[in-house]
């Protein structure tokens, strides 16, 4: 859970007799030290060992039994306690409350009380920015309460974090607890997802919640975090520009657009007249950067999320402002592409993990996406037909490229190599780590689902028995390469998103309606993770938005064609009757997209306040085109 100014990590168990384990791990972004970098952030985990004493008429209660456990954006524990961040104070609150069920004729009163509870650690002594800091949990209110059967008490204890120099804060729960809830409640009116079953409702607002609470004010402005108790105060290309931005006009918060607004305006300040690359990450509240893997295709990433930022948008002027990164950082990739047509690059995200070679499947395709969304961008931003004439010649020179350079057949499969092996990255830390790759054959890797995202279907049916054959698939969905077992959600839901997209819709429902059960439902809750065995599968944030990019984009296949139009190829599965997507706040608009069953074809509505402005008709499978300026 994450405000401006604070993240917490709770890890949370029940012992066999029925006590509570808890770890709450508290990270403070903004409280910085030196030498800068990603993770210079101070942070500690307050454990067991810190947990105050419950009183019940002066002895220790030892008998404590938890019931349930709810999550909705605030942690409730039952005996009754509830853990939520500050929405905008290095705070984390915690309320507990006690209440006297004797029957009066039994035991008249009852005192209640908390002991100890109560940690001080020091942070960034030597070398804190503005050092040094203090994190404490203390109890507001000490002191034993009477209660008459019937009555309630609360008691509050806080986390915090604060320079050495400075008092505690002043903390009211009751308007802390107000705001954290109501911040929830607006994330969960909007872009409600409408369908017949109820755990992909309920993980999709879950998902909602995740990705955007993550959002830290710096002194550079809001900044979308990962999080995941490592990656805050901070923006990296893929996660912060590929992966966010396009998802943020559908929810409406301001706050996540102006983040995500923020994020490429800072990126921007790195455009050159050399076209050297704009580095992967901007941290330390954007004080210095990281580049340790060089170009991971961050360009195309940029490229690919500014540009579907802007359109969904619907803001003339947001869009205009972005247009000179989306277009820098296309010229830039159009410079790096090879004599076969394709885009080379350092690395791509996984930084060296797994081998990219010199060009990777992944980093053409956003290009390729990219270039056609700076088409339908320019037409609207009345930019030149010469230049679009150009974006469009290199789309189709690119597009043909991806099939003659990766198309292959693959352990089997009439699919893609990620890269060519007998080209090796001119990256160094690549060259020695992957050398031995090049006496292997091709492996098949999770990233072959990208060029579905991209619309590219020429070897849809080969691609999608190669990402769901044992050799890919696992219980925690894609590896990251065959016969390894290492996975990371992102290539996961960008499969999902674009097997829904190829039109395999009841395959693509199975296997999502399995995944979201695994995630909201199993024992690593209640949110999309990063990867395992590395980070032991975090809740990044940017994943939980690729989780609803499989709604918007893939489900209910929404392409930005425009500031105010899109196109619309559902994929209603065959046991629904109907499915909608309530309070869409993309293109300037607040609208609901309805898709129910007409017979042997699909009824696709736009409704605004209730009322239906638009309705069309079209084949399973079909594509509406929807201008909601007209």
């Amino acid at each position: 859970m994450t405000g401006k100014k604070v993240s917490v990590i709770v890890t949370y168990g029940v012992e066999a007799n029925g006590a509570l384990s808890l770890d709450e791990f508290a990270i403070f972004p903004t409280f910085r030290t030196l030498p800068p970098n990603t993770r210079s952030h101070i942070s500690t985990h307050f454990k067991n060992d810190t947990e105050p004493k419950i009183l019940i008429n002066g002895v220790e209660a030892t008998n404590s039994v938890v019931t349930d456990v709810y999550q909705k954006g605030v942690m409730q524990i039952v005996w009754t306690r509830k853990i939520f961040p500050s929405t905008d104070k290095p705070a984390i609150i915690e309320v507990f409350t006690f209440r006297n069920n004797s029957l009066a004729t039994r035991i008249s009163e009852i005192t209640v009380g908390l002991q100890g509870g109560e940690k001080s650690v020091r942070a960034g002594v030597t070398n804190g920015l503005d050092g040094p800091y203090v994190m404490s949990s203390r109890i507001l209110n000490v002191g034993k309460k009477v209660l008459i059967p019937g009555e309630s008490a609360t008691f509050i204890r806080v986390i915090s974090a604060r320079r050495e120099a400075d008092s505690d804060l002043t903390i009211d729960a009751d308007a802390e607890l107000q705001a954290r809830s109501e911040l929830v409640e607006s994330y969960l009116d909007k872009l409600q997802l409408d369908t017949p079953d109820k755990t992909l409702n309920t993980m999709f607002a879950f998902a909602k919640i995740r990705t955007t609470e993550s959002i830290i004010l710096t002194k550079d402005g809001l900044m979308h975090a990962p999080g995941g108790g490592r990656y805050y105060a901070a923006i990296w290309s893929n996660d912060q520009g590929e992966y966010g931005p396009p998802f943020f006009p559908f929810l409406g918060d301001e706050t996540g657009n102006q983040a995500a607004s923020n994020a490429f305006r800072i990126y921007a300040t790195y455009m050159n007249t050399n076209y050297t690359p704009i580095p992967s990450s901007i941290v330390a509240e954007g004080v210095t950067n990281w580049h340790g893997a060089g170009d991971r295709g961050d360009m195309a990433m940029l490229a690919y999320g500014a540009s579907r930022f802007a359109l969904a948008s619907g803001d003339k002027n947001l869009a205009a402002q972005e247009w000179p990164l989306v277009e820098w950082c296309l010229e830039y990739c159009k410079r790096k592409v090879d004599t076969n047509g394709v885009v080379e690059s350092d690395a791509d995200e996984l930084e060296n993990r797994f081998p990219s070679g010199r060009a990777n499947l992944n980093t053409s395709c956003l290009y390729y996406d990219a270039l056609n969304s700076a088409i339908y961008l320019g037409k609207d931003l009345g930019k030149p037909q010469s230049q679009l004439d150009d974006y469009s010649n290199e789309a189709v020179s690119v597009r043909a490229s991806i099939e003659n350079y990766f198309g292959r057949d693959v352990d089997g499969f009439a699919t893609y190599r990620y890269f060519d092996k007998s080209v090796p990255s001119v990256n160094k830390r690549a060259l020695q780590r992957h050398a031995h790759y090049a006496n292997e054959p091709d492996k098949l890797r999770a990233w072959i689902c990208t060029p579905f995202v991209a619309g590219i279907f020429d070897r849809k049916d080969a691609t999608i028995a190669a990402l769901f054959s044992t050799n890919l698939w696992s219980p925690d969905g894609l590896r990251t390469e065959e016969g390894d077992t290492v996975f990371w959600d992102r290539s996961t839901l960008y499969a999902l998103r674009g097997v829904f997209q190829a039109g395999e819709t009841e395959k693509a429902l199975n296997y999502l309606q399995y995944y979201s059960a695994r995630r909201l439902l199993g024992e690593h809750v209640p949110y999309a993770v990063e990867a395992y065995p590395e980070g032991n599968q975090s809740h990044l944030a940017a994943e939980s938005a690729l989780y609803c990019r499989i709604y918007t984009e893939g489900m209910f296949g929404i392409r930005p064609t425009g500031l105010r139009s899109f196109t619309c190829t559902p994929r209603l599965p065959k046991e629904w009757p109907q499915m909608a997507l309530r309070h869409i706040h993309a293109f300037g608009n607040d609208f609901d997209l309805a898709v129910s069953r007409a017979g042997d074809k699909l009824q696709v509505q736009v409704l605004e306040n209730g009322n239906v402005v638009k309705s069309l008709q079209i084949a399973d499978g079909g594509t509406a085109v929807v201008d909601l300026a007209n």
